[in-house]
């Protein structure tokens, strides 16, 4: 009789399918499928009065695949159990071995960090038993948003609207949202201007901006503007009282972690955290290559550590070498952290390639575009995290227009030395500190202190202070990241479940809370305060964190928890009235009765209906006017939504007209041939550009 193969069971067919490649005929490899068990959907599945016990049962679907994999465990010598390196990865480990009914003592349970045959070997050679502190904090997790979710949101539901949700992290994270909106309403611009001064200098322009004494870094009133003005004309001559040049290091971005993949892929490549988040698990599973089979091109893709390997970063530092040249190698480079802060669990290694020889050019031919991109993202970051700095002189020249107390300063740089960036530039949120690097100014004409330079010109610019700016994808991910509320794995479904409740609105790659938004946050502000309190919800976070390193029972933070909890429920389920959301009016006539049409909420989302109602039950499709007409027919452009919730705007006389754009629609004509004009954006520049076909007219925003 044959000798039974030892069984591999791990999550997904891709990963199987890799696995499989590597080990051959000597192993039987499965996928579970994700979870084979879970808490029922129907109910509640939770027993307060027996410590918070869950109650399990296997997920609809899955009774003909969980049969096979007991099928497949009777037969075999030993089963291994290779699921994610993670708590969720560990929960279904656990709960594989409890659904196929394997003793603790036969459990093995390998992990691996890159679905590479060096590290699947190594794996195999050391299995260990289940973590059941990693499966107890999961388990809590589960358990506590259960306990948050099914008790709350019918609150809701009774209360505001039918099919409303609030969770633990999802509700910190709208309020976030909620408040930084207030604020943009709430802004009110205030005027100042700036003077800037040009000068030439041996055929070399120098432009020099006015800093003192008047205003603050620069800003000055209309009256100051034109009182410097008046003093300061163009003919006359300033003093280079002082050039000062400071030689200055820029250093590389260290490698990926969760979060800054997702909003690296945000900014660059344009991605939502769920779509970073699909992509990326395809490249770590594995892709079919040319004289490779099915590879994982990346390492595991859920993680806050920035640390990498001792090997990885030598094939890196040799790659570099030879590729461009040891003078591109770190010398003297301080070493830097490789934990973003205390709080970092650290479990594993930094996203990056599994073999820094796999360039992505040479994987034109096997990687969809998206797939490409995402690689070539993870690769170029990787790569340049292991070069040298770049090096770049910065000056600053202080001019002083002679014999008047007007000071002006220039700055610029000149690149010594590329460095890293001749591979990888990182790119910031329009908010972000950090991206008003002074390596990338042009450089400054020379000039000598005690010089004199004649005047050419001196105006002044009106600038009005701007909001905060509100959320993208990307920024929002790294306040919660800072915040410490979520881990890597939950960012994209707090950002997605925001937006199919419709708490959130994506318009223009920003995050813009809805009404709904707004009524939700306001109540759990005002009865379930630590639901929304972002230090309270990274609190849990920390709790959950001791219990994975079985310093805390899981129950202790359930019992921490829901006393108080259950006391704001009974008191905001009797305080709370019925929410008469606001009645949001439209300019639409009822077709049916010629009274106005007002936007409700349905099963499926907004619609129109008569405000005659219950006389008159007229209803409509909901369309919000853009104030521009379409191109093609003349109708109204109205706003649309992909399936995704991504904002695009279509024809309103859609099925007979087609005509769609993703660039939002001005109201603002075309000088040229009178059609409508969208806004549209490359990098920090926006322009309003003509949208019938044929025209091309463009014209340039001012910033």
């Amino acid at each position: 009789m044959a000798r039974a193969k030892p069984l591999i069971i791990v999550e997904s067919p891709a990963k199987a399918k890799t696995i499989g490649r590597f080990l051959g005929s000597r192993f039987s490899v499965k996928a579970s499928m994700g979870h084979v068990r879970d808490l029922p959907k129907s109910q509640f599945g939770v027993d307060l009065s027996r410590s918070f016990e869950p109650r399990y049962i296997t997920i609809r679907g899955k009774g003909p695949l969980l049969k096979e994999l007991k099928d497949a465990a009777k037969k075999s010598e030993r089963i291994y159990l290779a699921t994610d390196p993670d708590r969720e990865g560990e929960a279904i480990s656990w709960h594989l071995a409890e659904a196929l009914n394997i003793a603790p003592r036969d459990v093995k349970r390998i992990e691996f960090h890159e679905i590479t045959k060096e590290a699947v070997s190594r794996a195999l050679k050391s299995a260990r038993p289940i973590n059941m502190a990693l499966v107890n904090a999961q388990q809590a997790r589960r358990v506590l948003d259960r306990v948050v979710g099914y008790q709350l949101s019918p609150l809701l539901w009774r209360k505001v609207r039918p099919g409303l949700s609030a969770g633990r992290v999802q509700s910190a994270a709208l309020k976030l949202l909620v408040d930084r909106e207030d604020e943009v309403r709430r802004f009110v611009p205030e005027q100042y201007f700036t003077v800037d001064m040009t000068a030439f200098t041996e055929g070399h322009e120098l432009i020099a901006h006015y800093v003192a004494p008047l205003g603050h870094k620069g800003r000055v009133s209309l009256d100051e503007a034109n009182q410097i003005l008046t003093e300061v004309r163009a003919g006359e001559l300033v003093l280079v009282r002082d050039v000062k040049v400071r030689e200055k290091r820029r250093f590389p971005a260290l490698p990926f972690t969760t979060s800054t993949l997702q909003q690296e892929a945000s900014r660059k490549l344009g991605f939502s955290v769920k779509r970073t988040m699909r992509i990326a698990q395809q490249l770590y599973e594995g892709l079919e290559v040319p004289n490779e089979g099915t590879v994982g091109l990346i390492t595991y893709i859920r993680t806050d550590s920035t640390r990498i390997s001792e090997g990885a970063a030598e094939s890196a530092r040799k790659f570099v070498s030879e590729r461009y040249g040891p003078e591109f190698l770190p010398v003297d480079q301080p070493k830097r952290p490789t934990k973003a802060k205390p709080g970092v669990q650290d479990a594993h290694e930094a996203i990056r390639p599994t073999s820094v020889g796999r360039h992505p050019e040479s994987l034109k031919g096997s990687l969809n575009r998206d797939q490409l991109r995402l690689y070539r993202l993870i690769w170029e970051r990787f790569v340049a995290s292991q070069m040298a700095a770049l090096i770049y002189d910065a000056t600053t020249v202080e001019l002083q227009v002679e014999e008047r107390e007007a000071f002006f300063r220039a700055t610029g740089s000149r690149i010594k030395f590329p460095g890293f960036t001749i591979v990888y530039k990182e790119s910031f949120d329009d908010a972000d500190p950090n991206r008003n690097d002074d390596s990338e100014t042009h450089p400054l004409p020379q000039v000598s202190p005690g010089s004199r330079i004649a005047i050419q010109n001196v105006d002044s610019y009106e600038h009005f202070t701007e909001p905060p700016p509100r959320f993208t994808e990307a920024s929002l991910v790294k306040t919660l990241e800072e915040l410490g509320i979520g881990r890597p794995s939950t960012y994209a479904p707090i950002v997605e479940t925001l937006i199919q409740r419709d708490y959130v609105h994506r318009e223009q790659k920003k995050l813009v809370p809805t009404d709904l938004g707004g009524v939700v946050v306001d109540l759990l502000k005002q009865y379930f305060p630590d639901i929304v309190d972002t230090r309270f919800t990274a609190g849990v976070e920390t709790q959950l964190d001791q219990v994975a390193t079985n310093d805390l029972p899981w129950q202790e933070v359930l019992f921490g928890f829901y006393g108080r909890f259950a006391e704001e429920l009974h008191r905001a389920d009797e305080a709370i009235e019925k929410v008469d959301l606001p009645q949001e009016k439209t300019d639409e006539i009822c077709e049916k009765c010629g009274l106005p049409m007002t936007v409700k909420y349905g099963r499926f989302g907004k619609f129109l209906a008569c405000s005659g109602y219950p006389e008159c039950d007229f209803t409509k499709p909901y369309a919000k006017k853009t104030g521009a007409l379409c191109p093609k027919c003349g109708k109204d452009l109205v706003v649309r939504r992909s399936r995704k919730g991504r904002v695009f705007y279509g024809c309103q006389g859609y099925p007979e007209c087609d005509f769609v754009t993703w660039n939002k629609p001005s109201e603002k004509q075309c000088p040229r041939c009178g059609s409508s004009m969208v806004f549209k954006r490359r990098g920090n520049h926006e322009s309003l550009m003509c949208l019938r076909e044929g025209c091309g007219y463009e014209e340039e925003q001012a910033q």
